[in-house]
């Protein structure tokens, strides 16, 4: 067994045995004693009336009574929701279907239920329920329930159509190169999109809801035979652990099941887009899909994925190596430039060449504030011009931000609040932060870019290393699901390292990331290696044999 499936058997193994069976016992046993189950009764009106009593007085909960075969047939109601369902479906393959198309049943009701779902309604969903517990809850989930007189059942019919933002490009992670379309917040179609993609028998969707007034639809996405079992069963805890009123967006689930509440780190990953949860379901791990929003969770997440973009391993090694060298530079200039803009001034001037020690200092001679209070200054400006170009309407919105960007700053430099240096600082420090393919990550960088200002400004270079040293202690202790967050950096791991700083060829990527412990670590199999240099040897051989054949010719 390796060292990292008995780290997690380790620290899952007491906790998983508690938890399930003390724990999660005691919350369904609470949440099965705040339901009151109410069984379907075999006289109509009563059905209807409890009913009316618990949706009350809406006006979009639409009561029809009908005859089931006609004026002589039995009689029957169907229940729905105005708008969650569809209007043609219902007319044509519910009403018109049980009232002409059902015939013989000259007012018995015995057995009519069966018929009407086997052979009477043309549905391709239908089910039977026994309590009205359960027809309020498909009725509120889009469905709509028939109840027939003398029937202690009710019929579910699946006849779901609302309306729904058709799939468009992510707008949060744009690639160059690479599919265009991304998640939307209907949860069906975000299934049926990684499905498209990812035609594996083993690949398995588990459903459930969290929230107990919104009722929020998960589908929890996995593969089997790949995903460590130890992770699997870690995620669905948690989120049986979830007791929350209602559940908005994916959000909720993230800050409910991830490990350590005080770090400005995501730990759990979020994407748009349907190849970029389909390559990490590829690497062992649990794909978390929210109905309501187009954002899915990816579980568990370490520190480097989070500068990592699909559009990488789209193109050649080299140039996928060369943009994560850039956004590892740019990562950098976010967090520490205006820190070292202080550092050096105010504490290492010595370290800076001459010249541009004389252009500093006659930049900064008309500055009335120390360099810590000009950095301040124009970060949170900028911060307040991201945050308005954001909230403000699409077209007009990054025009806003730069115009704004440009007068402000001209502005302050003639006015001498800031030196012409720190507006070129503050400018290359926010263009670096938007070189991030993760929106939170580069948050976490703007979090952190103020203390390390601070630290600069106390202790110069000395107080910058010491916060750096903090920050990756801190990162050093963190963990996703049982998996180190430095993971593979630290503890080291040469066979992960392939694709973290640098992207190595396709071709030598033959294992899936050990760190996430996958029951099947064989990514290339050894015999599409060996075929392709036969068949390149082959073609190789081929040409000399020509060629010789043209040279004795």
């Amino acid at each position: 067994m390796s060292s990292d499936k008995k780290n997690l058997l380790s620290s899952y193994k007491d906790k998983t045995k508690i938890m399930k069976s003390k724990v999660l016992d005691e919350h369904f046993m609470q949440q099965l004693q705040d339901i009151e189950i109410t069984c379907v009764a075999a006289d109509l009106k009563a059905n209807m009336d409890k009913l009316v009593s618990i949706f009350g007085p809406s006006h979009d909960v639409n009561y029809r009574s009908i005859r089931i075969g006609g004026a002589s047939g039995v009689s029957a109601f169907i229940i729905y929701i105005d708008g969650l369902v569809n209007s043609e479906t219902v007319d044509q393959f519910i009403l018109e279907a049980s009232m002409f198309a059902v015939k013989d049943q000259h007012g018995s009701s015995e057995g009519l239920l069966s018929h009407l779902q086997c052979t009477g309604l043309p549905i391709h969903e239908t089910k039977q329920v026994d309590t009205i517990n359960d027809v309020v809850h498909t009725v509120l989930c889009g469905d709509t329930a028939l109840f027939v007189d003398g029937d202690p059942h009710a019929l579910i019919l699946n006849v779901r159509g609302w309306d729904k933002r058709n799939i468009s490009e992510p707008a949060t992670e744009s690639v160059v190169r690479g599919p265009k379309e991304g998640f939307t917040e209907t949860l069906r179609t975000n299934t049926t999109l990684i499905r498209r993609r990812l035609k594996d028998p083993k690949l398995r969707v588990q459903c459930m809801q969290v929230g107990k007034r919104s009722r929020t639809d998960l589908a929890i996405m996995y593969i089997e035979g790949l995903t460590n079992p130890i992770i699997l069963e870690e995620v669905l805890r948690r989120i049986r652990m979830i007791s929350i009123d209602a559940v908005l967006e994916s959000g909720y689930i993230e800050q409910f099941i991830q490990d350590s509440q005080w770090t400005p780190f995501p730990l759990i990953q979020n994407t748009e887009r349907p190849d970029k949860a389909v390559s990490h379901l590829l690497e062992g791990k649990v794909i978390i899909i929210s109905d309501g929003t187009p954002f899915v969770l990816i579980a568990p997440a370490i520190f480097t994925q989070f500068y990592h973009s699909p559009e990488d391993y789209y193109e050649r090694f080299m140039i996928g190596t060369l943009i994560r060298f850039i956004r590892i530079l740019s990562m950098l200039m976010a967090l520490l430039l205006p820190s070292l803009y202080i550092a050096f001034s105010s504490f290492h001037p010595e370290m800076i060449p001459s010249r541009l020690v004389i252009a500093m200092a006659a930049g900064r001679s008309t500055v009335p504030f120390p360099s810590i209070v000009e950095a301040f200054l124009m970060e949170v400006t900028m911060e307040i011009l991201r945050e308005a170009s954001v909230r403000l309407p699409g077209p007009i919105g990054p025009t806003i931000g730069i115009v704004g960007a440009l007068v402000v700053g001209q502005a302050a430099v003639q006015a001498g609040i800031v030196s012409p240096i720190m507006v070129i600082v503050v400018a290359l420090t926010t263009i670096g932060s938007f070189a991030s393919p993760s929106y939170s990550a580069a948050i976490a960088l703007r979090m952190l870019r103020f203390p390390v200002m601070i630290a600069a400004a106390l202790f110069g270079l000395y107080g910058i290393m010491l916060l750096l040293i903090i920050v990756i202690i801190h990162l050093c202790t963190l963990k996703s699901f049982g998996v180190p967050y430095l993971s593979p950096l630290t503890p080291t791991r040469a066979s992960d390292l392939k694709d973290t700083l640098l992207r190595a060829p396709l071709q030598w990527m033959r294992k899936r990331p050990i760190m996430f412990v996958p029951k099947d670590t064989d990514r290339l199999q050894p015999s599409s290696q060996t075929n392709s240099e036969t068949d390149a040897s082959n073609i190789g051989s081929g040409n000399n044999k020509e060629g010789s054949e043209s040279d004795e010719k």
